[in-house]
């Protein structure tokens, strides 16, 4: 009997990300898994349209993630663009541009631009598949390049109630933190933009009810893998690892204080990361203490196991 293979990418504001699997009894088996920092949404904040060169940079990704659908017989693929594209004047240029390189490996796909609520729903899939339901309800958080999501509920019932903050590590970047590294008066207003933006979140979410916090992406998963003294990134040591607030909040403040050329020289931190993650440090912080005051929550679990899980289990 053929083997069904099935792909997702995520297409964010700051990375585009591949997962190659094989559903087996409704979960995944992984055959490859992949991330770029292609910083699609440089500039969109500012500017309203994608850069040229941002454009390019995420072709020359997803040519590369063509060749691999091809290379492991992939029969179907989801592509999906979440709040980056949502918000470019020159999306139909991107749009053209997946469809070419996308449909030279599997006949007729193109990028998908979901909304705040399918980009929550799939996060929350992906992320709370292997977690106990009698750990929940689930505050999921998805802490983009551009957004950050929100989302409440619990395995049996799904999600409850979504929002798709308009904040995200690069956005927050770009607003607020210039220096090098940021001054103190930089810090107060990127703290007081989170403070604002998250605040209509949980206005919306009603997280008070949650008894777990699960963290997924990029800089959740770096600030797990710098809390636990990793040298270097360890996928599998991070995934469903769980980060005291107290750690949780050393880290942050480190990060936040510290220049470009000591994030670089983190053992876990991607180079791609290495401008943004003071920003997302930031965003997790005021999380933390919204859900402490909120939930009486004092520790975020992480995974690994996030939107492209749902991506994929969504065409299984």
């Amino acid at each position: 009997m053929a083997v069904t293979r099935l792909a997702g990418i995520d297409c964010g504001t700051n990375s585009i990300r591949l997962l190659i699997a094989e559903p087996v009894d409704g979960r995944l088996r992984d055959i490859h898994r992949e991330m770029r920092v292609v910083r699609l949404g440089e500039g969109v904040d500012a500017i309203g349209k994608f850069a040229p060169e941002a454009l390019e940079r995420t072709r020359a990704a997803l040519a590369d993630y063509a060749e691999l659908l091809v290379a492991h017989g992939v029969s179907r693929v989801r592509m999906v663009a979440t709040s980056a594209t949502r918000d470019a004047a020159n999306r139909d240029v991107f749009f053209d541009m997946t469809a070419q390189v996308l449909g030279s490996a599997v006949a007729g796909a193109v990028a998908e631009v979901i909304t705040g609520q399918e980009e929550a729903e799939l996060s929350f899939r992906g992320a709370v598949g292997e977690l106990d339901s009698a750990d929940g309800p689930f505050v999921v958080v998805d802490l983009g390049g551009g957004s950050t999501e929100v989302v409440l509920g619990d395995p049996d019932n799904g999600v409850s109630a979504s929002y798709s903050a308009n904040i995200g590590c690069v956005r927050l970047t770009e607003r607020c933190l210039h220096s090098d590294p940021p001054t103190a008066e930089e810090v107060a207003a990127a703290r007081a933009v989170a403070s604002e933006l998250l605040g209509a979140a949980v206005q919306a979410v009603p997280v008070q009810h949650a008894r777990t916090w699960v963290g997924v992406a990029g800089t959740m998963t770096t600030l797990s893998a710098l809390a636990h003294g990793m040298t270097e990134y360890d996928s599998a040591a991070i995934h469903l690892s769980r980060v005291g607030f107290d750690d949780l909040r050393a880290v942050c403040d480190r990060l936040i204080g510290m220049s470009h050329a000591e994030r670089a020289a983190l053992g876990p931190m991607h180079p791609g990361r290495v401008d943004v993650i003071g920003g997302g440090a930031i965003v997790v912080e005021e999380l933390a203490r919204i859900l402490a005051e909120s939930a009486g929550i004092a520790e975020l679990v992480v995974s690994e196991h996030d939107i492209l899980d749902g991506i994929v289990l969504s065409i299984a």
